[in-house]
């Protein structure tokens, strides 16, 4: 579904990503782990075309996207879920979930299985955003990101700040997400993630990264034979 080939990525003169690749699977959840500053965020946002890569190419879905804007990759079934949520306090929660919309034909409905994800949504629906705690706040942004029907689900440290109950919820959503989709179409889910634990559960491949560089890969079952953990220690 997704395939990163070569991307070098710079901020200034500073060289932030440096010749990286993989591929991201239907079905599959691929894991990006690592130390703080090494450049996860900003390969999902190379992903994503919020900052332009240096070289390199991005392939979804058998198109080559490289220079496409952000909302041309939502449109083409790319959805992505920001580090710190950013949604819209002032808006309610339904109105958060419609942005999401904003490249569909307008009357377009929320998908129904949104509220199966997130019950609480619905509970809150004409609550303002900036009501909700904060993991209540990370289901909203993810039920935005979801909101048009994406294949491939981008994710910056969701777990960040939020309760351990809530946590739950949230990994059993992503995998399900990656078994069958909103609409019983698997999903590609890329996962940025500092909670070793969480990351470990969910993973069918991880990527470790170091430098702005991918220095292991494998697949999630061999995480702790791989010594995954001790790599990616603070």
């Amino acid at each position: 579904m997704l395939k990163v080939d070569g991307i070098n990525q710079y901020y200034g003169g500073s060289h932030i990503l440096r010749n990286l690749g993989f591929e991201a699977r239907l079905g599959e959840v691929t894991v990006v782990l690592g130390r703080n500053g090494v450049g996860k965020t900003t390969l999902l946002k190379s992903l994503m075309g919020v900052v332009p890569v240096k070289t390199g190419t991005v392939v979804f879905d058998g198109t080559d996207i490289t220079r496409s804007t952000p909302y041309e990759r939502v449109r083409r079934g790319i959805g992505y879920v920001p580090q710190g949520r950013e949604i819209f306090s002032r808006l309610t929660v339904e109105d958060n979930q419609k942005m999401g919309l904003a490249v569909k034909p307008g009357g377009t409905p929320l998908p129904a299985e949104l509220f199966e994800l997130f019950p609480v949504l619905k509970q809150m629906f004409h609550r303002r955003g900036g009501d909700l705690s904060g993991g209540q706040q990370q289901q909203l942004a993810i039920a935005r990101a979801l909101a048009a029907g994406p294949r491939l689900l981008i994710l910056d440290e969701p777990t960040e700040g939020i309760q351990p109950s809530i946590i739950k919820d949230i990994g059993r959503v992503i995998r399900m997400l990656a078994d069958r989709g909103l609409n019983g179409q698997r999903m590609a889910v890329v996962l940025v993630e500092q909670y070793y634990d969480f990351a470990a559960e969910l993973a069918d491949q991880y990527l470790v990264m170091e430098r702005g560089e991918i220095i292991a890969r494998g697949r999630g079952a061999d995480m702790e034979a791989d010594a995954v953990r001790q790599r990616v220690a603070i």
